[in-house]
C-alpha cells in the first residue's frame, strides 16, 4: 500500500498530495530523497531505500523536464508493489494535459488518480496472475538436472511462493543455488515447504559435485606430483649460505637497532637535534587562484564528431530547419552520442566508469523531454547539464571554514580534534605537517599527537616535523593501543592550552578488519571535531572502493548508535597528475564529504583549497 504520494515543482512548490494516503510518516524521506538523491546527480537511479527508526521507506519518482515537475511516490520496503511505475507514467501523462503555472491547487485531480489507480492495479494483478501461470513450466526448463519435485502438492507450494515474492523468484533461485552447489560442495538444507525428498536432492549433487575419490586414486597411482612436493621442500645442499656480519676482535657486542629516544611520563621526547628554520613563506591556502579563460569556449571535439554525421544523415535543409525552429522534444537517442562521449572523456580523466556511468544517467534523466532551444546543439546543452551538476556535486553543503570552527572550540575552551585516516603511503603524516603549518601562519597553537604505533619510523618522522615547525608533540612509542594515546594527547593539550590537536593513524588497507576496529574505536572514544581522509589524486576506480569501504567499515564496527564517518577529503599529490582529476568527483560523489585540502608539493606551504571552476574545466576540456 502507498503511504504518500504527491507532485511538486523543481523549486519546491507541492502541487498535490493524495489525501486518501494521509499517513504521518516517520522521519523526513522526501526531504532526504531531494537533498542526497535529486540535487546530488543520483537522480538517474530506478528507487532510494529510507531508513527511519521503526520505518523503512521505497521511494519512487519520475519527472517532467519540460514542465519541471517532479511525481514522487513513498510506500513500505518490505512491499513489492509492481504498479509503482506505471502510476507514476501515467499520473504524469494526465497531469501535463491540466498543469498550468498560475495554478496552485489541483483538487480536481483526485478523481483521475482514483481511476489510474484502479488501472494500475488491474494491470499489475493480470501480470502477477500470468507470472503464475507460465512459472511452473519454466521452472521445470530451469532445474531439470538441479532438483526433483518430492510431491505435486509441495511444487505447487514452492511456486506459488516463488510467485507471490513480486517478481524476486529468481533471485530466490539464485540463492538456492549458490548456497547449495557453490565450489562443489553439497551443502545440507531444510526446506520442508518445497517437499524436496532429501535422497533424490543428494544424488543430483552428487552428480554435478566434484569425485573426491577419484583424485585421490589418481594422486596415489602417480607419483609426480608427490615427488615434486618432497623436491621442493628438502634443503638443497647447493644453496648458498646468507652472509653474517662480520665481527672484529675489538668491537663491542652488538647491540639492538633501536634509535627510538627515550620518553619521559608526559609523552614528550628529548629534543637531540638542531631545529630548522621553518618559514618557507605563506602558505597556497591563502593564495587565490587565478584561472585563465581560454577554454570557456571549447566544445568537447569527440561530440562535434558524433554529431555531424548525423547531420549529414538528415539533410542540409533539414539540419538548418531543426537547429532555426529548435526540436520538439529531447529524447534518449538523440542524447546518447553526447553522453557516451562525455562518459568516455571523464573516464580519461580517472573518474572511475560506476561515477561517470551514474552522472551520464543523471544528466539524461534531467534533460529528456525538454524541448530544445533554437540555434543551439545536442551535444552543447548536454554539455552545460554536465557542468552545471559536476559544480553542484563539487561545491561543498557545509562550510569548511576550519579556522572558525578552531576559534568556536577554543570559546567553549577544548581543543578542535582533527584525526587523519588513509590507506598506506598516501601522505598522512606530511599532509598533516602542512596543515600544522599553515595552523601556524593564523597564529593558531598546534600539538601533534603520533598515534601510528605500528609503522617502523613513523613517531620518528612525525617527531622531525614537528621540530622543524617548533611544535609539542604527544607519543607514547610503539606498540600502544592508539585510541588511549589520542585520549591522552587530547588531555595534555587541555591542560596546556593548544588549540588544536592532529592526530596521525597508521595507514590501513580498507579490507584489514583489525585496524579497522581500531580506528573505529579512536574515533568513537575520542569523538573528534573532523575525520578527514586522505586519498592519492593517482587513483581511479580504487577511490570508490576506498571510501565506500572505510564508511561502511566505521559505520558497522562502531559501537556508537549514530557511527560518525568521514567529514572531508584531503587529496595528496595533485601535482603529479596533469589533468586526471578525476579522481576528485569519485570521492566527492561516493562519499558526499568535500576536498578541504590539496596537497601538491613537497614543501610545508604546497597545500591549497580546491578550485571547483578549475576542476570542472579541466574534466570538460
Amino acid at each position: 500500500m502507498l503511504e504518500q504520494l504527491l507532485i511538486f515543482t523543481r523549486g519546491g512548490l507541492i502541487l498535490w498530495t493524495c489525501k486518501e494516503l494521509g499517513n504521518a510518516l516517520k522521519g523526513s524521506p522526501i526531504d532526504t530523497l531531494i537533498r542526497s538523491c535529486l540535487l546530488e546527480e543520483r537522480s538517474g537511479a530506478a528507487s532510494y531505500s529510507y531508513d527511519a527508526p521503526g520505518a523503512s521507506y521505497t521511494l519512487k519518482w519520475t519527472f517532467h523536464n519540460e514542465l519541471g515537475l517532479v511525481f514522487v511516490a513513498v510506500y513500505q520496503r518490505i512491499l513489492h508493489l509492481l504498479y509503482v511505475d506505471e502510476l507514476l507514467a501515467m499520473m504524469r501523462r494526465e497531469f501535463s494535459e491540466i498543469y498550468d503555472p498560475k495554478r496552485t491547487v489541483y483538487n480536481d485531480f483526485d478523481e483521475t488518480f482514483r481511476q489510474l489507480r484502479r488501472e494500475a492495479e488491474a494491470r499489475a494483478e493480470e501480470l502477477k496472475k500470468s507470472k503464475q501461470t507460465d512459472k511452473p513450466v519454466n521452472n521445470k526448463k530451469k532445474q531439470g538436472q538441479v532438483q526433483k519435485a518430492g510431491s505435486d502438492k509441495g511444487s505447487k507450494k514452492s511456486e506459488g511462493s516463488l510467485a507471490t515474492d513480486g517478481g524476486d523468484g529468481d533471485k530466490a533461485k539464485g540463492h538456492k543455488l549458490e548456497n547449495g552447489h557453490s565450489n562443489g560442495n553439497h551443502v545440507e538444507m531444510e526446506e520442508p515447504r518445497a517437499g524436496v525428498v532429501n535422497g533424490k536432492e543428494n544424488t543430483s549433487s552428487n552428480i554435478s559435485a566434484f569425485d573426491v575419490s577419484k583424485l585421490q586414486k589418481r594422486t596415489k597411482g602417480g607419483k609426480k606430483t608427490d615427488t615434486v612436493v618432497n623436491k621442493g621442500s628438502k634443503p638443497d645442499p647447493k644453496k648458498k649460505a646468507t652472509k653474517k656480519n662480520r665481527v672484529w676482535d675489538d668491537a663491542p657486542p652488538e647491540t639492538k637497532l633501536d634509535f627510538t629516544d627515550p620518553v619521559d611520563g608526559n609523552g614528550s621526547g628529548n629534543d637531540n637535534i638542531e631545529v630548522v628554520a621553518a618559514n618557507q613563506g605563506e602558505s597556497m591556502m591563502d593564495v587565490e587562484e587565478i584561472i585563465s579563460s581560454d577554454s570557456e569556449g571549447e566544445v568537447d571535439d569527440n561530440v562535434q564528431k558524433d554529431s555531424k554525421p548525423e547531420a549529414k544523415k538528415k539533410g542540409w535543409f533539414s539540419f538548418m530547419f531543426q537547429s532555426i525552429a529548435g526540436k520538439a522534444n529531447l529524447e534518449k537517442e538523440d542524447l546518447e552520442p553526447a553522453l557516451k562521449a562525455l562518459k568516455d572523456g571523464l573516464m580519461t580523466k580517472n573518474v572511475a566508469e560506476e561515477i561517470a556511468e551514474k552522472l551520464c544517467e543523471s544528466v539524461a534523466a534531467s534533460l529528456e523531454g525538454k524541448k530544445l532551444a533554437s540555434f543551439t546543439r545536442v551535444s552543447s546543452t548536454v554539455q552545460a547539464a554536465m557542468e552545471d551538476a559536476l559544480v553542484r556535486i563539487l561545491t561543498p553543503r557545509r562550510s569548511i571554514d576550519i579556522l572558525r570552527d578552531v576559534h568556536a572550540a577554543k570559546e567553549q575552551r577544548k581543543p578542535y580534534v582533527v584525526v587523519f585516516v588513509g590507506v598506506n603511503g598516501v601522505g598522512k603524516s606530511t599532509n598533516l605537517a602542512k596543515v600544522a603549518y599553515w595552523l601556524l601562519q593564523h597564529n593558531v597553537s598546534v600539538m601533534m599527537a603520533a598515534c601510528d604505533t605500528f609503522r617502523s619510523g613513523a613517531v620518528e618522522q612525525l617527531r622531525t616535523h614537528a621540530r622543524r615547525l617548533q611544535i609539542p608533540i604527544f607519543e607514547k612509542g610503539y606498540e600502544k593501543d592508539p585510541a588511549i594515546v589520542a585520549k591522552e594527547a587530547i588531555q595534555e593539550a587541555t591542560r596546556n592550552g593548544s588549540d588544536v590537536v592532529l592526530v596521525d593513524t597508521a595507514g590501513r588497507m580498507q579490507d584489514n578488519e583489525p585496524l579497522m576496529r581500531a580506528l573505529s574505536k579512536l574515533i568513537y572514544l575520542n569523538n573528534p571535531d573532523l575525520v578527514l581522509f586522505v586519498g592519492e589524486a593517482l587513483v581511479g576506480n580504487d577511490a570508490v572502493d576506498q571510501l565506500s569501504k572505510f564508511n561502511q567499515k566505521l559505520a558497522d564496527l562502531s559501537t556508537s548508535p549514530t557511527p560518525r564517518l568521514i567529514d572531508g577529503i584531503l587529496l595528496t599529490k595533485f601535482d603529479t597528475i596533469d589533468d586526471k582529476v578525476g579522481a576528485a568527483l569519485s570521492m566527492v560523489y561516493i562519499s558526499g564529504a568535500p576536498v578541504m585540502f590539496v596537497g601538491c608539493g613537497q614543501s610545508y606551504t604546497d597545500l591549497k583549497k580546491l578550485n571547483v571552476k578549475s576542476i570542472v574545466k579541466t574534466l570538460l576540456k
